[in-house]
């Protein structure tokens, strides 16, 4: 039978529950959603502590069982990409673009919205696109005009940033052995005989394969703290001609 684990405890959820009692509208698409997974077991405070073939072993607790699993799904949270914030020199505060209330960055002229402000969803990105797109052509009165807006959906990803903050014991999920940079096949063992993300890219080379350290980066910053000190540029520089070559192409007759 399917079974859904939640690592943040039932009170949290409980109070994250109550928060949206001003939101009707994700209040109906949680119950729809609850209602689609049907006689699903859900199991807060618990998250898996290792698989083999055929089973998973969750904690729940002081709990600990071997549970028959045939697919695993895991997942901790979402990280933004601010790779192109972080290239145009803009600041950082807690690990998203500060921005203020007109949705500029630090770089004057330079505006952002959406996930690398805060993860808040699909209504808090739109609202604060329209936001930045009315105060970058000038238009603060109808930028003013949507600060209410914004201001609910910003209650809600606090809300969300209160229930599901990552619990601490999750830090010592990752044993010796734990493959934490998939690119290059770098355990956890072998990252923790570093001092930090620089060294660990120098010994190990740790972040330094395909995917540039956006997968393993999150997981190690979180686990020992490490922050890189570099940024792949997100964006290259390109000939006109080749674009123009390149829709030409995509227009070609078959």
């Amino acid at each position: 039978m399917p079974l859904v684990v939640e690592q943040a405890p039932m009170s949290r959820l409980v109070r994250f529950v109550l928060a949206l009692a001003g939101e009707p509208r994700k209040l109906t698409q949680a119950a729809s959603l609850r209602l689609k997974l049907g006689r699903t077991r859900y199991l807060d405070a618990c998250w898996p502590l290792a698989t083999e073939p055929g089973a998973v072993t969750l904690r729940q607790r002081a709990k600990t069982w071997r549970e028959p699993c045939d697919y695993l799904a895991c997942g901790f949270g979402l990280v933004p990409n601010i790779e192109l914030p972080v290239l145009a020199g803009c600041e950082l505060r807690d690990g998203f673009v500060a921005v203020d209330e007109w949705q500029e960055t630090s770089v004057a002229g330079v505006y952002c919205a959406g996930e690398p402000t805060g993860i808040g969803g699909l209504d808090a990105a739109l609202v604060e696109g329209r936001i930045a797109g009315y105060a970058a052509s000038g238009n603060k009165e109808h930028a003013r005009a949507l600060f209410l807006e914004r201001a609910r959906t910003r209650a809600f990803q606090q809300a969300l940033d209160r229930a599901f903050v990552l619990a601490d014991e999750l830090k010592a999920l990752a044993a010796a052995g734990t493959v934490v940079c998939r690119c290059e096949d770098v355990t956890m063992g072998r990252i923790r005989e570093q001092h930090s993300w620089r060294s660990a890219k120098l010994q190990t080379r740790c972040g330094m394969g395909p995917c540039q350290g956006r997968v393993c980066g999150p997981a190690i910053e979180f686990i020992l703290g490490w922050t890189p000190d570099s940024v792949r540029p997100p964006v290259f520089p390109g000939r006109l001609e080749d674009l123009a070559s390149g829709a030409s192409l995509e227009h070609r007759p078959t």
